[in-house]
């Protein structure tokens, strides 16, 4: 609910601070008084796009200041908390515009982008007037109207879900599709390179283990010649035997050496053992070197294989056994491809018939909302004087969405035996304010969703008894909550709880507006100047009495 609104230095107002209650509230004024300047402002405050020059003459910057009290639940209470806000500090929206155009906004002191203030907005207020088309004219917005009558939310929930459902498991059998059909275009390839890795069966360092041992056997014969001698040199016909004879002749006077050949005894001793170690060494070298003519070109032949598979594929040659399981991979599912097309299509199938019942369901309580609208819509046009009018709602079948299938669209005929059609080309100006006051009446019981709802004029055209009807429609709508009305008919004007005037005042040459709460003697002299103009009669102000309800006054 919008509880005050502090309007400095805007248009003609150069200052204005105006409280306002639950219920009925009522701006009356002189045309150009300047009350369409507080649904500007209050617009402005909002983040509505608008007039484009709002300071006022003479002044470096204008602003608005607009206060809400949120109920426990309201809707404005989510935008807030995903915008990292704390709704229980209350709501104060602050904005500013200066003389070079630039605007800035706060919301609770904290600075915040316009497009944040629109999307809080709508959750906030609602503004009706003779040319709303945000409503009934734009045919758009038909099943949103027609699903807040039928409080279907939980079953759009369920054929969302549905919707979402069927979008992923169509995603997954078009990507599968994709992804089979890419694998059948290389098919060929795939059979034809995983059955020639697997042939050669490469192993990881295999390629170095060969091109080692293809090198060491292409040099062999000059390597084991040389080999050959030091073998002999450290052998029992060289180093090895010599040092046994050495050692035998320290062995035989050691005892008469008085201690003086164990230490020599003794490295000899180690000296026989590195020997022993060098020779088993070089013997297994030798062993190692021999090889045949066949060896090697059996070793050059697996060699020169594996470097050129893994050029073929641009790999190295250690990583061909991991292009051999990724291209097993990819032939197991090209395999598989089929028999998971069969699965994702049963899972499509499932899908939609799933969607297909949610959504049959949601048009059988939108078709039964439909007619129960259209017989509340009949019993509220009547007192409007529209009795003759039909007002329809027509639901036809369009394509699958997330919100169903199902097209809504409001057609009226305003009188007997005349063609029934979209509002917007049927109804008059007056018509559609009518149409558009019962339509609120009727969705009332849904509730506004805790937003103050604001009629611009709604009663231009009408007077008399249709004008006193739509008094009591907007009343009543305000019994709920909080209803702002910017009227000329006293008899609407006559019916508000809280009523204020709107006037100009010409001082120096500079116009400013004004605007008064007005007790119930002040209530009286503007109804009745709205019943007679400038000069309120007795007769008029009698009048206004009988409309206020037999007020004192």
């Amino acid at each position: 609910m919008l509880t005050a609104l502090d309007i400095r230095d805007l248009l003609l107002i150069d200052r204005l601070e105006l409280s306002l209650q639950p219920g009925l509230n009522v701006l009356t004024g002189e045309t150009g008084a300047g009350k369409s300047i507080l649904l500007d402002s209050l617009g402005f405050v909002l983040g509505w796009r608008g007039r484009a020059e709002l300071v006022r003459e003479g002044a470096e910057q204008g602003e608005v200041v607009a206060e809400f009290n949120l109920a426990t639940g309201h809707p404005a209470r989510a935008v807030l908390n995903e915008a990292g806000f704390d709704p229980d500090d209350g709501l104060v929206i602050r904005r500013i515009n200066r003389r070079d155009g630039r605007k800035t906004a706060w919301i609770n002191d904290r600075r915040v982008s316009g497009d944040l203030l629109r999307s809080l907005s709508e959750t906030l207020v609602e503004l009706h007037g003779q040319h709303d088309d945000r409503g009934l004219l734009n045919a758009r917005g038909h099943r949103d109207i027609l699903d807040g009558f039928a409080a279907v939310g939980g079953q759009i929930e369920k054929v969302q879900q549905a919707w979402r459902a069927l979008g992923a498991a169509t995603a997954a059998q078009h990507a599968a599709e994709a992804r089979l059909k890419a694998l059948r275009d290389e098919e060929e390839f795939l059979r034809h390179s995983v059955d020639e890795l697997t042939k050669m069966d490469a192993t990881v360092g295999e390629e170095p283990e060969l091109d080692a041992r293809r090198r060491l056997m292409q040099g062999a014969e000059r390597i084991r010649a040389d080999i050959v001698q030091a073998a002999a040199a450290l052998g029992n016909d060289g180093a090895e035997g010599a040092l046994s004879q050495a050692m035998r002749w320290m062995d035989g006077v050691a005892d008469k050496a008085d201690g003086q050949l164990d230490e020599p005894l003794s490295a000899a001793d180690r000296a026989m053992a590195e020997l022993g170690a060098a020779l088993s060494g070089i013997e297994a070298c030798l062993d190692m070197l021999r090889f045949d003519s066949h060896e090697l070109e059996v070793c050059e032949e697996r060699l020169f294989a594996i470097r050129a598979l893994a050029r073929k594929h641009q790999v190295a040659p250690d990583d061909l056994p991991k292009l051999l399981e990724s291209l097993s991979i990819r032939l197991a599912d090209l395999d598989a491809g089929a028999e998971d097309l069969a699965a994702l299509n049963v899972a499509i199938s499932q899908a939609k018939s799933k969607y297909d019942m949610e959504a049959k369901s949601l048009s059988a309580a939108r078709i039964n909302a439909a007619a129960r609208l259209d017989t509340a819509m009949a019993a509220e046009l009547a007192p409007l004087r529209m009795e003759r009018a039909v007002f329809r709602t027509v639901i036809t079948q369009g394509s699958d969405g997330a919100i169903g299938r199902d097209l809504v669209e409001f057609t009226v005929a305003t009188n007997p035996g005349a063609p029934s059609g979209p509002l917007a080309k049927i109804a008059s100006g007056g018509e559609l304010s009518r149409f558009l006051l019962a339509l609120k009446v009727c969705l009332s019981a849904a509730g506004s969703g805790g937003r103050t709802m604001i009629f611009d004029e709604i009663d231009r055209g009408v007077g008399g008894a249709t004008a006193d009807a739509v008094g009591r429609r907007l009343a009543a709508l305000a019994e709920k909550g909080q209803v702002l009305v910017v009227t000329h008919s006293p008899q609407v004007a006559a019916l508000g709880a809280f009523h204020w005037r709107v006037s100009k005042d010409v001082t120096a040459n500079v116009t400013t507006s004004r605007v008064v709460a007005l007790d119930p003697n002040a209530r009286a002299q503007e109804i009745g100047r709205m019943l007679a103009g400038d000069r309120v009669t007795p007769e008029a102000l009698a009048a206004a009495k009988v409309l206020m309800g037999g007020q004192s006054v």
